[in-house]
């Protein structure tokens, strides 16, 4: 699925921790709009610490829906625990309030094209092979 769960309107918690940003990308394209977004909070790396280790260029080239959400995003570092800094020392809470969403410029919301990651040095996530001979097993058996 390559992150790209839709809410289908339901209020929805993500539990992402460790996930690649690709992931989160993909998350934020499928739910991009206001409302959509407004349900969801999701657990996982910071993004705060993704926008402060990136350059912006690369930010905005690769992960464009991190870089455009960020305005719109509220962020809660979880509390580190001494013996699990060197794991869980990056673990945010993000939402996005529905009032912060309608701040950002309309033009955040035109662009919507699928991210490809065509550039990407870094991609940490696993793609779904494209092949067009690819069947569903249904279809393979005589």
């Amino acid at each position: 699925q390559e992150g790209k769960h839709g809410i289908e309107g339901s209020a929805t918690l993500f539990y992402m921790v460790h996930c690649g940003k690709a992931l989160y990308n993909n998350l934020l394209w499928r739910n991009w709009s206001a409302g959509a977004l407004s349900k969801m909070v999701i657990i996982g790396n910071s993004f705060k610490g993704i926008e402060e280790r990136l350059l912006s260029r690369i930010l905005e080239r690769d992960y464009s829906y991190i870089a455009k959400v960020l305005k719109g995003t509220e962020e809660v570092a979880l509390p580190t625990h001494p013996r699990y800094l060197d794991t869980f020392n990056d673990t945010s809470v993000h939402w996005f309030p529905l009032q912060k969403l309608k701040e950002l410029s309309p033009e955040v919301w035109d662009f919507v094209e699928e991210p490809t990651y065509q550039e990407c040095d870094d991609l940490e996530i696993i793609r779904k092979e494209e092949r067009a001979d690819q069947r569903s097993p249904a279809t393979a058996e005589p």
